[in-house]
């Protein structure tokens, strides 16, 4: 059993949750990306999604809740850089693609450096992310979460207020879409809108001959969506040029807009975009 709060303690949490609020209330839209299962592309996809939003002339920002694996910075070429302080905030460091960003990961010694936190330590992390990061006034926040159902995601679940919702990323086959039916039920049981599911690596063409290989199977995501109830946002297929991307630091949107991976996304993101005009 968790030892009784003292009147201190109580005061600093209730002060620190009105400072979220006030904080998160400057920016209009805020949307967690989340999936019950690892590796399925999730930071690929959110840092994505900021960039091309931050293209179409939004103001965005991209906070890297993944604690033990921040990729965020790398993924948009800005890891190593240092963050500033201003009336006692910490600063977002400013990718070249014109997105906010912050993580751990700008926080930590070295890139090398583990992480050793159990969870009210990193809730904790979270939730100054949240309260003492000067955002400022942007259109849009985009979350990139750790997969499951634990500590990360809940706590940047609970603790944002009027948040838009999550967008769900799974790929096709059925090891990856059973966990990630546990995300969706996470956020409906809290009363947090589902804006879609993405189907990542769902096939993959073959950039020579045009033959499309579904390695992974394809439709999984689609089905599932289907049977919950929420909306399917469309598939991403496999390119071998998006990892490449992400460890150039240049989001594949940015990058490569002509590929079909890019036009499919975009078709995507208009989806998104439609629910926060």
């Amino acid at each position: 059993m968790a030892p009784e709060l003292d009147e201190k303690q109580k005061l600093a949490i209730m002060e620190q949750e009105i400072n979220i609020s006030k904080n998160m209330s400057r920016i209009k839209h805020k949307i967690a990306v989340i999936s019950g299962k690892g590796g399925v592309g999730k930071s690929t996809v959110s840092v994505n999604i900021a960039a091309e939003l931050s293209k179409r002339g939004y103001t965005a920002g991209i906070l890297d809740a993944d604690i033990h694996g921040p990729s965020v910075p790398k993924m948009l070429g800005v890891n190593g850089s240092m963050v500033g302080i201003d009336e006692d905030k910490l600063l977002p460091v400013r990718s070249d693609s014109g997105i906010n960003v912050m993580s751990i990961g700008f926080l930590l010694p070295s890139e090398d450096a583990p992480i050793i936190w159990r969870g009210p330590k990193k809730a904790g992390a979270i939730k100054q992310f949240l309260s003492d990061v000067k955002w400022s006034d942007l259109d849009v926040l985009i979350i990139d979460n750790p997969p499951g159902t634990g500590d990360e995601p809940l706590t940047v679940l609970q603790s944002i207020p009027s948040i838009d919702g999550v967008v769900v990323v799974t790929t096709p086959q059925s090891v990856a879409i059973d966990d990630v039916e546990k995300s969706i039920n996470m956020a409906k049981s809290m009363k947090i809108k589902v804006l879609g599911v993405i189907e990542n690596m769902s096939g993959f063409v073959c950039p020579h001959c045009g033959e499309e290989t579904p390695i992974f199977g394809k439709g999984g995501g689609e089905k599932m969506a289907k049977s919950m109830d929420v909306p399917f946002l469309g598939r991403l297929p496999i390119d071998p040029r998006t990892p490449l991307a992400s460890d150039e630091g240049k989001p594949i949107m940015i990058k490569e807009p002509e590929s079909p991976l890019a036009k499919n996304f975009s078709k995507i993101i208009d989806e998104i975009e439609s629910e926060i005009k």
